[in-house]
């Protein structure tokens, strides 16, 4: 896996990612506690709220900027968004009103819809063997797996002799030290093509992909079962650890880097799995995964009991996660030409964030008027209708390399 390290532009962007995802995962925490501390037991609803304004500046704002910065060097792009979130960051330790968060909150994650799918599109470029770009899949997943590991730690240790805001300050340093690293690195030249449709055609040309190509429209589906999952780790475990199980700040840190281990190791593993099974066969057991680890949440929630058991539910959850989103990005790299890969990987990014503004709310709001345990077995049902649509959607056997459709190609000019 670690082979793909010698390319050095690979690296160099590897690196950046690291940095960029410590400061990211110290924001995870310090949010929550700056929601608890501003909102109490309530928590659970401003973080459902912050974070249901993110995905909708990721759905709506990814695809008008790869339109407008498509012209503009991806250097350029990339050091931008970083210094954005830099400030926004800086400014994040000031906020004593829960509309603050929310305001901040919208312009951060714009400069990160502008930033994450310009990086990902850039990775086929730098390794454009399938083998050697399936590994670095899984390092880019590891890396997000160690920051939702390490970062809560790190957390953990701070918060013992500093205020959590001052974690925001370590988000920051991320975020400039990320482009910092992309200075540094050299990029292959962009090749711009003059495009004479409208402003309209190009942003929706990912989407249109999505629609016209079967293994594009099971992923969808499955992007909505790692939403489901994903939305009650990332809203309600902060209720789940000082509420329901009446714990410290350092129960919440810890309960949050088992959801990464469990992508983790499962991340690891996938190079040599996908050499044995189908993308399409390791992705739907994930979703399967999710369904079961959302059941056995709710029923935690109302036994209240085992906070041992918790943690190993919320390992099980990062592993169905991590089983699904590692081998999602060769779909994509397959199903797209050269002229339509920014598009199509923007496409995904948006897509799959758009998931979240259903379940975010489900998790934060119905999590704060109806309980924890409906809330999960809510979000079990519904990711169990995931992996029945993406089973539909995504026939057996199906590869866009043999079977791309005449939908897909019309899309792709």
């Amino acid at each position: 896996m670690l082979e793909v390290l010698r390319v050095t532009a690979y690296r160099r962007l590897f690196t950046a990612q690291v940095v960029a995802l410590a400061g990211t995962g110290l924001l995870t925490v310090a949010l929550g506690l700056l929601a608890y501390d501003l909102a109490g037991a309530r928590a659970g609803t401003v973080l459902g709220t912050a974070l249901t304004i993110k995905m909708l500046a990721y759905v709506f704002v990814a695809p008008v900027m790869a339109v407008l910065v498509e012209r503009v060097p991806r250097k350029a792009v990339l050091i931008g968004a970083d210094l954005m979130r830099t400030g926004i960051a800086l400014t994040l330790p000031l906020v004593d009103q829960v509309w603050q968060i929310y305001l901040l909150v919208f312009i951060l994650q714009s400069a990160s819809a502008t930033f994450t799918p310009a990086f990902q599109a850039l990775i086929p470029t730098l390794l454009p063997r399938e083998r050697d770009y399936t590994r670095a899949l899984s390092l880019s997943r590891l890396a997000y797996d160690l920051e939702s590991v390490l970062s809560p730690i790190l957390a953990a240790a701070l918060l013992t002799f500093m205020s959590f805001h001052l974690l925001f300050v370590g988000t920051a340093v991320g975020f400039l030290l990320s482009a910092a690293m992309v200075v540094a690195t050299p990029l292959p030249p962009q090749q711009i093509t003059v495009r004479r449709t409208s402003v309209l055609h190009r942003t929706t040309l990912g989407t249109r992909i999505f629609l016209g190509e079967p293994t594009l429209r099971g992923l969808m589906a499955l992007n909505f079962v790692v939403a489901c999952g994903t939305a009650l780790v990332l809203v309600n475990t902060v209720v789940y650890a000082l509420e329901l199980f009446e714990g410290t700040n350092t129960d919440l840190a810890i309960a949050l880097a088992c959801y990464g281990a469990g992508s983790m190791a499962v991340a690891l593993t996938v190079p040599p799995l996908l050499d044995r099974v189908t993308d399409r066969t390791l992705m739907i057991a994930g979703g399967g995964v999710i369904s079961l680890g959302l059941g056995l949440a709710g029923v935690l929630a109302a036994a209240g009991q085992s906070w041992v058991l918790l943690l190993a539910v919320w390992t099980v959850l990062g592993a169905g996660t991590s089983m699904i989103n590692t081998p999602s990005a060769r779909l994509l790299r397959r199903a797209a030409t050269s002229a339509s890969r920014a598009h199509l990987f923007t496409a995904q990014f948006s897509l799959s964030h758009a998931c979240f503004i259903l379940t975010y709310p489900i998790a934060g709001w119905l999590g704060a008027t109806l309980g924890q345990e409906a809330t999960a077995g809510i979000l079990a049902g519904l990711a169990t209708l995931g992996v029945l649509a993406a089973l539909r959607l995504w026939p057996r056997g199906w590869s866009p390399i043999s079977g791309e459709t005449a939908t897909v190609q019309e899309a792709h000019q």
